[in-house]
């Protein structure tokens, strides 16, 4: 099933109209990077989540280890989330960070299309887990996901989907589209594709 074809089709089917600086790169060895969309809203949160944590257990009154295991599981999150990487090599679509990620072949890919974390509702405030960041979908079912943005790329191999978040999704997209196409032609959904940059808005009805 097409995602464009799924019930409401209320996920974004063009990028932010702000758009973000072009902060992917091609290294000497032909591969594309990119970073995660860092959010200042998102780095806050975890330093008022420290100082929070500094205020309550100032005063000594529980183990002296408590307030230390739960500063290095926040600074352990924060370093993860600003670890996340994207890369396309020649032959796969990788998406890293600290203890995770997920390898995509390139010749598997089925659809490249816009999304929004929020559209897809994963279930459950701790909806990601595990390695590659597994979450359920009631609209494409089990997908995984290595964001730090709630807008991004889904893109469809033969088994489980992906959700990342660049900082620039659509010069990613046109780049992986570029190195998807290569290996099999058009792709149905492509927002990455020049030619079919048309077919990427869909009505809403």
């Amino acid at each position: 099933m097409q995602w464009s074809e799924v019930a409401g089709s209320s996920h974004p089917k063009t990028a932010p109209d702000s758009s973000p600086a072009r902060t992917g790169h091609i290294d000497h060895r032909g591969r594309y990077h990119d970073r995660g969309k860092i959010s200042a809203w998102n780095v806050g949160a975890y330093v008022v989540l420290l100082i929070v944590i500094l205020v309550i257990f100032r005063e000594g009154s529980v183990q002296f280890w408590v307030p230390y295991a739960l500063i290095a599981l926040v600074l352990f999150l924060l370093v993860r989330y600003l670890s996340t990487r994207y890369m396309i090599d020649d032959q796969y679509l990788h998406a890293q960070r600290l203890l995770g990620g997920r390898r995509m072949a390139l010749e598997d890919v089925r659809q490249i299309d816009y999304a929004s974390i929020r559209d897809l509702s994963p279930i459950g405030f701790f909806g990601s887990w595990g390695w590659r960041g597994r979450m359920w979908s009631p609209r494409i079912g089990s997908f995984d996901s290595i964001y730090t943005d709630t807008f991004g790329l889904l893109v469809s191999p033969a088994d489980y989907p992906l959700f990342f978040s660049p900082s620039d999704p659509a010069g990613f997209a046109r780049e992986l589209s570029r190195r998807v196409r290569s290996f099999s032609g058009p792709l149905a959904v492509d927002v990455g594709d020049p030619s079919a940059a048309s077919a990427a808005i869909v009505p809403s009805f």
